[in-house]
């Protein structure tokens, strides 16, 4: 016979709270937060958790977009369709205005997707924003799986993974000195199941190319990349239209997506269960110059 109610979390309900809690502490702490927000799945998920933290009331903060210019125009949609859902204030940073203006230099063979490094950076100190809360997940790289839930950035925007500190029993030291600021992770200890998981349970609006569509696309290096004036073909390569869908989004000359026909978030599931490679590793040529490719962009201010 129960004699007493059972207020056991489940797990998505445990890691619903303890994003909230961190956008609320940040909230507190901080002077001038900002939330980045690309419109993926990820960055869609954290500002899900934002809104429920602060309901009824608005969102405290603005939200920031690094725009490469060869963003997908179905991600774009739905990140003007949740900024004008709840009202927010967004702030666009355009790497093509950054070339414009000297602040970053496109020497023609650097990605637009690097670039997003110094775009950032300028608006970051630009705006004095002191914190600046990311989608990113430890399990969707090896440099991101060393990084704390509060991570660092010193006067020049750049990570130390050797200089970090301490975060024992959830508490998190945000003192920062004079230029100085702090990438927050919310989504820090969730997974790219979970992530589909609450997306499925919350019914939020994701962009459509998540799932199983129709594509031109052609093959380089591996892997699928979407026929665009951006990105011209190579001799050898040869366009052709096939069933696919993205695990991840960013710049499309550099994103790829999958042969898959999983056009529901029950059947994505499902799918991702079975993967034996992390979206990033899979479908992100910019992850595949080095070994180290992502932490050695992170050392410099990268997300």
């Amino acid at each position: 016979m129960r004699t007493h109610a059972d207020y056991r979390l489940s797990q998505l309900d445990e890691l619903e709270s303890e994003s909230i809690h961190i956008f609320r502490e940040v909230a507190a702490e901080f002077e001038k937060p900002v939330l980045m927000f690309s419109g993926g799945k990820d960055s869609i998920v954290m500002l899900r958790l934002a809104e429920k933290a602060f309901y009824p009331a608005r969102i405290p903060f603005p939200v920031l977009q690094v725009d490469t210019g060869y963003d997908f125009p179905e991600v774009l949609e739905t990140r003007t369709n949740w900024v004008d859902r709840l009202g927010l204030r967004l702030i666009v940073a355009s790497v093509e205005e950054a070339i414009r203006d000297g602040i970053v230099v496109d020497d023609g063979r650097t990605s637009r997707n690097r670039l997003q490094i110094g775009t950032l950076l300028n608006i970051i100190e630009q705006n004095g924003f002191t914190a600046a809360f990311g989608g990113g997940r430890r399990d969707e790289e090896k440099a991101r799986a060393k990084e704390r839930v509060y991570s660092h950035r010193d006067e020049f925007g750049q990570w130390d993974p050797k200089n970090q500190r301490p975060e024992l029993w959830s508490l998190y030291n945000g003192k920062l000195h004079e230029g100085e600021h702090m990438r927050v992770f919310p989504l820090s200890n969730w997974t790219e199941l979970d992530i589909w998981d609450y997306i499925g349970r919350e019914g939020v609006e994701i962009p459509s190319i998540y799932f199983a569509h129709q594509r031109r696309v052609f093959q380089r290096d591996g892997m699928l990349l979407t026929a665009s004036e951006y990105n011209p073909l190579r001799d050898g390569e040869v366009v052709e239209e096939r069933t696919v869908r993205f695990r991840t989004v960013g710049d499309l000359t550099l994103t790829g997506c999958l042969e898959s026909t999983a056009s529901t978030v029950p059947e994505i599931i499902e799918e991702i269960a079975v993967a034996k490679v992390t979206e990033r590793g899979a479908t992100r040529g910019d992850d595949r110059f080095s070994e180290a490719a992502m932490e050695d962009r992170k050392r410099e201010g990268y997300f």
